[in-house]
């Protein structure tokens, strides 16, 4: 029988440290003196009494290590039990938001999706407004040591070829996963704080600088203000798109860096493909905009570079509305979501090594074609890549499509038109914020629509977290029985 001993003690730290995260609000509230800090005691006193009978219930079934049944069960459990805890606050204060919003809320700033069912952000205590920046944060380094550390491991969706990259590459310098995980969390730290000095040097102030650093470099998208990052429109713009970037590179290049490989990062072929594709995208989207506006060249390469890495990142700030970019924009804006960072970073979606994969397999079956008695093999940084890898990059693909198209019609079965669907599909399962459309598009917000269509989007939101197959191995009888 699977014991889940072991999988209740790490949710229940991981729950009870949720709660105590929960001071930095109470602090915030108390220095604002608006009387809300209440709201986070309570929180605070549920989540991390609940953690902590959670992990004292489970302690006594802990052992060295984890079974692969126990790891798919922690890595889904976590986040799922974490928004649900994280969805407290927003229940019990001044969003008096119902307990479909408030877990709607919590899971998007967990998975770093940046969708959002609130309004009036301008006018919500600080403490909130934190919450769901420091929500997102957690979600970002979170996501980070789960690709890295268990993803491999489990092979999910092709991650098994970062696996030797991830341990065996460090050889004699970095021999332990929990050094790795050590290092890339002093670097996401040192990456926000510098993100939030940039965001100071440029007159935000203290508070909006500390929550948009939180959500840019988690890739998060949360703002405090209704209009976005279009309150700061401007360099801040510049700025907010080289830490999307930055963001969007695999953390484990930035530890090989700063152990003395100065060309990690150059000779990652997923980071020049990111960088290639953001560029030429960049470059489009500045052409789209020469032929509808007539503002200046400066406004316009701004407004492309910051959007399309935003919505090719998964962060899902809008410093304009390109709905209103015309009808190529559109469908183009739609698909960048669909391109996704580098594994190993804050972004979400399919990501880049996939489609080289897709690209290396699709080369090398049609040079068997011209030369049926040749020899071909996809290669990924020069390196034969092996039948398991190409199979579980193609599952991924499937799953990822049909996934999308189910997600999409179980939302036009709860009443919504073509574009709001197919869009806020996409948007949950790459976790990417905005959708499309009037309702959920750049300018609107997920507030309006029916709560049968958000858990459908809750649900999408973690399934695409979590890289799909992580989930949906869960449900089969097979797993356990094993």
């Amino acid at each position: 029988m699977l014991d889940i001993r072991p999988v209740g003690y790490v949710v229940g730290l991981l729950v009870a440290v949720l709660g105590f995260a929960m001071i930095v609000p109470i602090l915030v509230d108390l220095a604002e003196g608006r009387g809300q800090w209440w709201v986070f005691v309570e929180s605070a006193v549920i989540t991390t009494l609940s953690g902590g009978m959670i992990a004292l219930a489970s302690a006594n079934g802990v052992r060295q290590g984890l079974t692969i049944q126990q790891t798919f069960m922690l890595t889904t459990g976590v986040w799922l039990m974490l928004p649900l805890f994280g969805a407290i606050p927003f229940i019990l204060g001044a969003t008096d938001a119902s307990v479909t919003d408030a877990v709607f809320e919590a899971m998007s700033g967990l998975t770093t999706t940046g969708s959002t069912v609130l309004t009036g952000l301008d006018a919500l205590p600080k403490g909130l407004l934190i919450w769901r920046g420091i929500l997102q944060w957690l979600g970002g380094i979170g996501i980070i040591v789960v690709a890295m550390v268990f993803l491999p491991e489990l092979r999910v969706g092709g991650m098994q070829i970062f696996k030797s990259e991830s341990f065996d590459t460090f050889g004699k310098i970095l021999p332990r996963a929990g050094q790795i995980a050590t290092q890339i969390s002093v670097i996401y730290v040192w990456l926000t704080l510098a993100c939030v000095l940039s965001y100071l040097a440029l007159g935000m102030s203290a508070f909006d600088a500390t929550v948009h650093a939180l959500t840019t470099v988690s890739t998060g998208g949360f703002s405090n203000y209704d209009a976005s990052f279009a309150t700061f429109s401007g360099p801040a713009e510049y700025v907010a798109s080289l830490f999307m970037i930055l963001a969007a590179l695999p953390f484990v290049r930035y530890v090989q860096l700063i152990n003395g490989n100065p060309v990690a990062l150059h000779r990652d072929p997923q980071v020049r493909g990111f960088l290639i594709t953001l560029a030429v995208l960049v470059g489009v989207g500045f052409i789209m905009l020469r032929a509808v506006f007539s503002y200046d060249a400066e406004q316009m390469l701004r407004e492309a570079l910051f959007n399309v890495t935003s919505i090719i990142s998964g962060t899902g700030y809008a410093s304009a509305d390109y709905m209103l970019w015309g009808p190529f924009a559109v469908a183009l804006f739609f698909f960048i979501g669909l391109i996704g960072g580098c594994a190993g970073s804050t972004t979400c979606s399919i990501k880049v090594f996939r489609y080289q994969l897709l690209f290396a397999s699709i080369r090398a079956q049609l040079r068997r074609i011209r030369s049926p008695h040749g020899v071909f093999t996809p290669r990924y940084d020069g390196r034969p890549v092996g039948a398991d890898v190409l199979s579980s990059v193609m599952s991924f693909f499937m799953f990822f499509i049909v996934s999308l198209g189910l997600i999409s019609v179980a939302l036009s079965l709860t009443g919504l038109d073509f574009v709001t669907s197919i869009s806020g599909a996409a948007a949950a399962l790459a976790n990417i914020g905005p959708g499309l459309g009037p309702i959920i598009g750049p300018a609107g917000n997920f507030g309006s629509l029916n709560d049968t269509a958000k858990w459908i989007l809750i649900a999408a939101m973690l399934i695409g977290r979590l890289e799909l197959l992580a989930v949906y191995v869960m449900f089969t009888s097979k797993f356990w029985r094993a």
